[in-house]
Formats: structure tokens, sequence, C-alpha cells
């Protein structure tokens, strides 16, 4: 079972130094990365030796956030003297997206970091702020208490990390989530002197030939529903296979869906392989709970951006099983 604990027991828990993994979920977004590896740079600060792991490497369009201080974030990448007496997660709202990571240190998950309202909690000790537009929120109030009490000096390599975290998970400050204090944590990184054009033209408008090739493939599986309301796009492994693209290449057909007008609720429906599994990414641009409509599927996340993974024999039926969830009295 685990405690819900205070922000000041954060600093409790890791100021003991030791070796410590930090988990992030699988398909890691800025908000993942960035916020994995600000803690790294915070747990070095405090004395251990701290290793970000994920269930699959970091996309090239992300790496930056690495700052080269790991090659690899695959589990066999642990240093062979590296003796694990902690384990952390961030941003990962449920055990299943920690996908083989779960599998391998579920048991031993001391504290979860998280800013998702829906998810299930999995670790021995769990802070969770739904307020917080993103996980780096979090981590950036950290940094700047320990920075207070004198324990930590903010470079600009921890200044990226937040900001790339925060940036990334509010759509450059364009979604809802975003509040005040928002963009005053995000005015107190950019006085660390990082370059925020850059960081945003990485995350946001740098797209590689796989990915523009994707998304020209996704406007051809565009499926629309209730009078243009529900837009969905569907992408089957064969479609991957034959176009030669990875899953990292299909990250931004959501918001290719998402971005036509009159659309309330946008879906992407992707198959990472042939077996009859389904990888779901939903978006609302109205009232419409997409966590409620994920949470059916045992999946989850905030009230306008969620997943969840489903089962069925293709693709077809996967896109009827989440159309026919959602409540079209609800789309206003």
């Amino acid at each position: 079972m685990s405690t819900q604990i205070s922000f000041e027991e954060i600093v409790s828990h890791i100021e003991t130094p030791c070796d410590t993994l930090i988990l992030f979920h699988r398909g890691p977004d800025a908000d993942a990365v960035g916020s994995a590896f600000a803690l790294r740079r915070v747990l070095e600060a405090l004395g251990s030796r701290a290793w970000c792991l994920c269930s699959g490497e970091v996309p090239p369009r992300l790496r930056f956030l690495m700052n080269g201080e790991q090659q690899s974030v695959l589990a066999e990448s642990v240093p062979e003297d590296f003796d694990v007496q902690r384990v952390i997660s961030v941003d990962s709202a449920s055990p299943a997206q920690l996908d083989s990571l779960y599998r391998l240190y579920g048991d031993r998950i001391d504290l979860m970091i998280d800013h998702h309202g829906v998810g299930e909690s999995y670790a021995t000790y769990c802070y969770i702020r739904p307020e917080a537009a993103a996980t780096g929120e979090i981590l950036f109030d950290l940094v700047k208490a320990l920075a207070l009490e004198g324990r930590l000096e903010i470079t600009e390599a921890l200044c990226t990390d937040l900001y790339a975290a925060i940036s990334g998970d509010t759509g450059c400050f364009r979604f809802s989530n975003v509040t005040p204090r928002t963009h005053l944590r995000a005015a107190e990184l950019l006085s660390g002197g990082i370059d925020s054009a850059d960081i945003n033209h990485r995350l946001f408008d740098c797209k590689s030939e796989e990915q523009l090739r994707a998304e020209a493939a996704g406007v051809s599986n565009l499926n629309l529903f209730a009078d243009g309301r529900i837009a969905v796009i569907t992408f089957p492994y064969a479609l991957k296979a034959a176009l030669g693209l990875s899953d990292e290449h299909l990250e931004t057909l959501i918001d290719v869906a998402r971005s036509l007008e009159g659309v309330k609720v946008a879906v992407c429906i992707r198959q990472p392989a042939a077996e009859g599994r389904f990888r779901v990414s939903t978006r609302s641009s109205c009232d419409y709970d997409v966590s409620a409509l994920c949470r059916k599927f045992e999946g989850g996340g905030h009230v306008r951006a969620a997943g969840c993974t489903l089962f069925a024999s293709d693709i077809t039926e996967a896109m009827e099983k989440i159309v026919s969830a959602i409540d079209l009295s609800q789309l206003n």
C-alpha cells in the first residue's frame, strides 16, 4: 500500500546519499526525460550516484536533455558496480507505463513523483500533484528549495531540462493546463541563461523525414465521426513496417488529428507489433474528460490528454471500441 507524502518529505527521502535508479515511462516525452535527468543532477549534488532508465531508448530529438551523461537508458546500461539502494519513478502514472522496468524493479520503487490526476499509486511513497502542468514543475520546486538552502547550484543544464519538461507538457505553453505559476517558473528558468528558442525549436519545429511521411500516411488514415467532432487516425503495424517507420516517428499523429477544425476529441491508435495490442492516445479540445474514457480501458492521464492500451482482433475493431465508448452527449 502506498503512502502519500508531503513535498517537504521528498527532500528528506532523497537527501541520504546512495546509488539510485530513476525510472520514466515508455515512449518518453520531454517531461519524462527532462524530469528524470533533472532529478539525476539533484541527487548527484546531494552525494548520490544516479542512473536514468526507460524500457526504450530516448528519441533522438530529446537526447540533448541527457547532456551526454548516458549513452543509453536501457536496463542493461546500468554500470556493473552500481549497487541499487533506491528506486524512484518520475512522470509515470501507472505500472503499465513503466513496461518491462516494472517487472524488474516494481517491488523496489521507493518513491513516485508525478502530476497525473488519474493513475495508480504503486510506490512505497508517492507525491502526486495533479494541478502541476508537468512533473517538471514539481522538480523545479524541489530544485529551488534545495538551492535556497545552499545545497544545490542551479546550472544551465538543469534549467534546460526543467524548461523543456514544462514546455513539452504544455505544448509550448498553449494547453489549458498552463497556470500563472507555470509562466512564473518558466521565467525563472529563462533567467538561468538558457536558449528557450532553441529548446522549443527542437521540441516542436524539428521533424525528421520519417515523421513527415508518418503524418502524410496518417492523414490518409483519418476517420471522422459524430459530424466531424471525433477524429481518429489509425496506424496499423503493416503500414508502419511498409514505410520503414518506428514508434517514435508516430508521436505527432495525435496532433494531426487534433488540428482539424471542428474536432472536439482526437484519437490516435497505433499498433506497435503484429500482435493484437494497440496503443491509444487521446486529446480533448472541449470539456470532455478523455482520462475517464481511457480509464474504461485501464488507462489514464489528464482531463484533456490521456492514453491507454487495448486488445482487439484488428485496428478497425480497436477503433470501434474507442469510438463507441465516447459519450457523444458530452461533446459540447
